[in-house]
This record gives C-alpha cells, structure tokens and sequence, in this order.
C-alpha cells in the first residue's frame, strides 16, 4: 500500500489546467464563476458541526473563533436580545398604549422589521465572517460608515449598562440582610414624608400629603443613588455602587477574555437561568390576592389608542430596542457561525422567543403590580412604572409586603442581574471582535486579547464612575435616551436595507442565503429588505424628529438647555458617521465620481474588485 503511494505523481496546479467550477443550479448561472465558486461549497451532513473553513493563520496570527456548538450560538443570541426591555418596558408601554390593542403594532413591527432585520444582521455576519465594521468592507466598502457607527453606539450602551448591573447588585446584596431597608421607614436615610406600605391598615382612611413618598421610593432616590438636585450637581463618587460596579467588570471580562470559548459556556447558564426565576415569579404574582385585577389593565383592548401615531412609534422603537438590531451585536454573533449552517430557522426562532418573553413577562410585572394597587387601596395607574422605577422602586415594594420577601427579593435581582450580564457581555464581546478584525496583525494573537480586553475595561471604568455620583442618574437617563435608543438605531437599519436591497443586490443575497443554509428563504424578505422595512424605519424616524418630546426625569426635573444639546450631539455622533465616511472614501479613491462610487461599491467577492486588489494591493489597502 504504502508503496503504490509513493509512486503517486501529482502533476503540478497550474491556471490552464485547473478543472472550473460549475454552476449547481440555474440560477446561480447569472453570477460571475469566481463568485459562484465562492458560494458553492461541499454541504454537511449530520448533527456535528463541521470543522472550520477559516484560512491558515499568516504567521503568530490566530485563528478567528467561532462557536463550537448550535446551543452556544442559540443562547448567546437569546441572551443578547432578551434583556431588561423585555421586563421592565414591554408590558408598560402594552398597559400605557391600549392593552391589548398596543398588540397590533406591535406584531405589524415584528413581522415588517423585526424578524427581517435580525435575519438580515445574522447572515451578515455569517456570511463576511467578520465583525461590525470589516464586514461593510467586504460587503461595500462604501458603507463602511455604519459599522462605525454601530460600533460608537455599542460604546454608548457599553458603558450605561454596567450601571444596571451595578444597582442590581447592590440590592441583591441588602436582600440578605435581616429587614429589607425599603420595607419600612425610620431609616437615616428617611425623610418625615415617608409611608410604610406594609404596615397599612386598609381599613383604615390614610390620607397622603403631595410630598409624601414610598419607603422603596426613599431607599432608591437617598440611599442607593443619593440623588442631588439636578445634572449641574454631579456630587461626590458613590463608592458601595463603586464596588458593586468593580465586581460587574470582573464578572464580564472573565466572561469574554477568551472568546467565544469562554462566552459560549458562560451562556448556558446566564440565558437559562431568568427563565426559570421568570417562571417562579409568574406562578407566584398569579396566586396573589389583586393579581387579576392587574392582568386585566395589562390587557384590556382600548382601540381608540389604535389612532395615536405615538403608539406605532413606541411599538417600533420597542421592536428595535429589543431585538438588539441596529447595533451591530447580531452581526457579531452570526459571524462566529460556521459559514455552512442552517441558521435561517433559527433566526425566526429566536425573534419569536424574545416576544414571548416579553409577553409573559407581562403577566409576572403586573399581578405584583395589581396586588400592591390592592394592599395600598389606591388605583393601578398610580403604582404602574417603567425603567428602572419598576425594577427598583415599584418591584421591590411589592415583594416587601409578600411573605418570604427575602427569597423574592433574591428571585427577582439575580433574574435581572443574570439578564443585564447577558447583554452587557455580548455588546463588549461585539466591539472586541470588531476592533480585533480591523487589527488582526495586532491583536490576534496569544494572550494579546486578555491584555486588550482588561485595557478596555480600565478605560470604560473612569466614564462609568460618572454615572454613579450623585448627579449620574440624570447622565445615565440623558445617554440611554439620546444615544443608545431612538434615532440613531432607526437611522442605522435604513442604511443597512438600502445597502443590502439596492447596492449589494437583494437577489444575490437572497441567494447568499440559500447557499449557506440550504434553505430558500421567503419571498417576503426580499420586499422587507428592499421597501417596507426602511420605509417604516425611515418613518419613525422622521416621526420621532417631529414630535420629539424632550426628555424629563421623573415627570418633573426638566434638563437645562445645555444638557439636551448634549444629548443631540451624542446622537449625531453615531448619525454622522455614515455620510462622512463615505465622503472621506470617495475623496480618498482616484479616478471620476463615477469610477469611484463603482469601485466603492463593489463588494470584496466582486471578480472586477478582486482584480484591482490584485494588481494594486497596497492602494486598495490604503483607501479601505
């Protein structure tokens, strides 16, 4: 054997003699053979995934990780867009906006937007095999701009969101204490207007005054934040959050300082786990006396609301918040797909999980709230919050007059702790990833990305302490409202359709698709990427610069002048990214304006582009 082997003769490879590849079905015949080739690769069979198809790595440089199971990729993905949205805004926004009727919206933006779009991101992903900004590259090196700004934004929600997780410890931690400091009044911390709801007597007639206020609303406002009187006051560091904001980065850098191959074990517990003390607190909000009553305001239809263009926007912008599109994370995380997965089903999947979520966790949210609105005596409306006032204000209220408070207390923090983690890893995950595919020379190395990471964090921490002094929570409500949700978000998704629709070509996509997941996907798609999804987008968009409302912080503080220009500047900081790049790329390239916006526009697997890369290497690598 060995020696019928060796007289083997392989006769050297050479142009003219290479056997070209030909075109499976007709209907990939319309593209160029060195494209086709590209996409025609050997199918795989059989549960396992197969082994990577990445390139060798050119010399120290690494190889690209990519997930090493389906269940790591579907739970990364899950844990990523089922978030704090889904507990503390969804079911606010359905009671506030009709009820039931705020469903209609709601799933019109699901079926038009949502599902198209994460569909759309994750076959970006996987199918460049590259992070945010180096896959505009490869797709049209034109668009590069979106990926900066996608990548500005994940900096925005990067840094806020730590501070989340920061509260959440914080009061994780007083839940094991002996009383729950906000069950009762007489604390230091305690104002004369204070009112102890579990000791109320509903039999009684309690009156209260203008100024009177909630020991849980007391614990939050004075103790936790140390609120001053407005964003000019910013105070002095709050050093217990300092601690809890110090054990939150540890937690996520040892999440991701290896990759994929750390995330991917951390999710299996991180984006589990909520779902079970979701399910705990919904059996045990059902069982409460007032319950009912509090499901009922959650769902009752009010039709009427149907005509307020208000709703739609809410519904939309929810949509985009919660199905973390618009940011680049979705990218991210279908780029660590192997190129020859079937992740098409999975994507329908996955959207229809975060509604669910959102949707139950409606019942769990409200039949507290029912249940406080019935041991207060007082009406629903009054007890309802959003954001972080139900997590920390109105929740926790609740829970102090159940029995075992302690327990569901833990419950309810370690959910929400476990779900900001979550999301807060994949968005530092995503601009890793992105930042280490521009430099790959540099960083994709051993034992360079744990440096890296670290690096990130330590700078990431000084900005972060802003948000916990005595003044941070009016920055943390300025930057969550004007740069990490809202128009830049719209913004991006309208760019990323017209880009795959009319540039790149919604066909050839189409086609991408098919070839990857051996699936064909719906028609629908292609008119969602090419016409309805931006132009709704494009819609709320131009609503919500219309009748923008300025933003104001518990109903009463208004913003000085100076503030809310702040604001629109970080929104135009991820906004400007896009028209600026793409001049800067046009006065960067040679050639008439119509031999550039060519060039410019031509995707990386372009035959014509891969022969200007070719005979001009280091000029293409100096205008991208």
């Amino acid at each position: 054997m060995a020696a019928a082997l060796d007289s083997l003769q392989i006769p050297p490879r050479s142009s003219s003699s290479r056997p070209q590849a030909k075109p499976l079905n007709q209907h990939l015949t319309r593209y160029p053979k060195p494209f086709s080739s590209f996409l025609l690769r050997p199918s795989y069979r059989g549960t396992r995934w197969p082994p990577a198809t990445q390139s060798p790595p050119r010399g120290q440089t690494e190889k690209r990780d990519q997930w090493g199971s389906k269940a790591e990729f579907l739970l990364a993905s899950a844990g990523s867009i089922v978030g704090l949205g889904n507990i503390w805004r969804f079911p606010y926004l359905c009671y506030k906006n009709g009820g039931g009727a705020f469903l209609v919206p709601y799933l019109l933006f699901v079926v038009v937007c949502g599902i198209p779009l994460f569909l759309l991101e994750t076959m970006i992903g996987q199918f460049t095999q590259q992070g945010i900004v180096t896959c505009w590259r490869k797709i049209c090196p034109l668009a590069q701009g979106i990926g900066y700004a996608e990548l500005v934004i994940l900096c925005y929600g990067t840094l806020s969101y730590l501070t989340i997780l920061a509260w959440a410890l914080f009061y994780l931690v007083f839940s094991f204490s002996s009383q729950l400091p906000w069950a009762s009044c007489g604390h230091s911390w305690n104002t004369e207007n204070c009112i102890d709801f579990t000791s109320l007597n509903q039999s009684a007639n309690w009156t209260y005054g203008p100024n009177s206020s909630s020991a849980a609303t007391e614990f939050w406002e004075q103790r936790v934040l140390a609120i001053s009187g407005g964003i000019e006051e910013v105070g002095s560091v709050r050093w217990e959050l300092m601690l809890c904001l110090i054990a939150c980065s540890a937690l996520c850098y040892f999440s991701i300082w290896k990759g994929v191959k750390s995330t991917g074990k951390v999710v299996y517990f991180t984006a589990t786990f909520p779902y079970v003390m979701l399910l705990v607190l919904l059996i045990r909000g059902l069982t409460l006396p007032g319950a009912w009553k509090g499901i009922h305001y959650y769902l009752v239809p009010d039709p009427d609301r149907l005509a307020d263009p208000q709703v739609w926007m809410e519904a939309g912008t929810q949509i985009f918040v919660s199905y973390s599109i618009g940011s680049g994370q979705t990218i991210v995380l279908g780029s660590f797909n192997q190129n020859k997965y079937n992740s098409y089903k999975d994507c329908i999947w996955l959207c229809l999980l975060n509604s669910a979520t959102s949707f139950v966790s409606g019942f769990a949210i409200f039949s507290l709230i029912g249940f406080m609105a019935e041991k207060q005596g007082v009406p629903i409306n009054t007890v309802a919050e959003s954001g972080p006032g139900l997590a920390f204000i109105a929740y926790p209220q609740a829970v102090a007059m159940m029995p075992i408070p302690h327990f569901w207390t833990f419950c309810f923090f370690f959910m929400v702790l476990l779900l900001g983690v979550d999301s807060e890893f994949v968005m530092m995950e995503s601009i890793i990833t992105s930042v280490t595919d521009l430099f790959p020379m540099l960083l994709r190395k051993a034992r360079r990305r744990e440096v890296f990471v670290l690096v990130f964090c330590l700078v990431c921490f000084p900005f972060q302490l802003t948000f916990i002094t005595e003044g941070g929570i009016y920055v943390f409500q300025l930057i969550d409202y004007y740069a990490c949700s809202g128009a830049g978000v719209l913004f991006m998704t309208v760019f990323e359709c017209l880009v795959i629709g009319w540039i790149f070509g919604v066909d050839q996509f189409y086609d991408i698709i098919k070839q990857m997941t051996g699936q064909q996907p719906c028609v629908f798609f292609k008119l969602c990427w090419c016409f309805l999804t931006p132009l709704l987008s494009l819609g709320c968009f131009i609503f919500y610069l219309v009748d923008h409302r300025p933003l104001r912080f518990n109903r009463w503080y208004v913003y000085p002048d100076w503030a809310y220009a702040l604001g629109w500047t970080l929104t135009l900081s991820c906004i400007v990214m896009v028209p600026v790049w793409g001049i800067y790329m046009i006065c960067a390239s040679t050639g008439s304006l119509r031999q550039r916006l060519s060039i410019l526009c031509r995707s990386a697997h372009d035959p014509f582009h891969q022969q200007r890369t070719t005979e001009n290497p280091s000029r293409h690598e100096e205008m991208l």
